[in-house]
């Protein structure tokens, strides 16, 4: 797909995501690694696994009382990258971030496998925790506590959207001539520029 101003971000990033999909040495293609910034300035990059996306923006879940949800409590933007290596392409996202409606979180949330709801809902996820024992142990008492019965959402988890400001699409070229292309979002539309390498 040729990439020019006409094009809409979009549509590029499905097209891009469709062809990662489809390679079966990619594991994780919807993972991203979010960067976010701390009180004191600093930034921290993790990966997260994008679970949709839309021309609204980029959405993700977590626990809100992570580390990366009290930073972006405190600054609510953050930037994040998706890069394909088979593909050699890379797509960079950067925006303000908003929590997804509380129905939206527990909609999925009850799509997710049941080992997976149980762990996050004994997790406090970025807290210290004495050893893999209590972990497991933590787990078995929660498995017990809801045998029969659903895991329900707790108030603490639930998703954020990353609502794009600027969107960059990369392809490795050889003699690092790459190509580069950025979106950018003003008030009416996006407008388009091709970068150097």
């Amino acid at each position: 797909m040729e990439i020019t101003a006409h094009s809409k971000p979009i549509d590029v990033f499905n097209r891009w995501m469709d062809e990662a999909r489809a390679q079966s040495d990619i594991r994780e293609p919807v993972a991203m690694a979010l960067a976010t910034q701390s009180p004191d300035g600093g930034l921290h990059n993790r990966v997260v696994l994008c679970k949709s996306w839309s021309d609204q923006g980029f959405t993700f879940f977590t626990n809100y009382l992570s580390a990366k949800g009290r930073e972006l409590a405190h600054h609510p933007f953050a930037g994040a990258v998706f890069y394909w290596d088979p593909l050699l392409r890379q797509v960079r996202i950067s925006g303000r971030v908003e929590k997804v409606p509380e129905k939206d979180s527990q909609e999925y949330w009850r799509l997710r496998p049941r080992d997976s709801q149980l762990s996050q809902y004994i997790s406090r996820q970025s807290e210290e925790v004495s050893s893999r024992e209590e972990l497991e142990r933590l787990k078995a008492e929660a498995e017990r506590e809801f045998e029969g019965r659903e895991v329900p959402c707790p108030k603490h988890w639930g998703g954020y959207i990353l609502l794009p400001q600027s969107i960059e699409f990369w392809v490795g070229q050889p003699g690092r001539l790459h190509d580069r292309f950025v979106f950018e979002k003003s008030e009416k539309a996006w407008t388009f520029r091709r970068l150097y390498p």
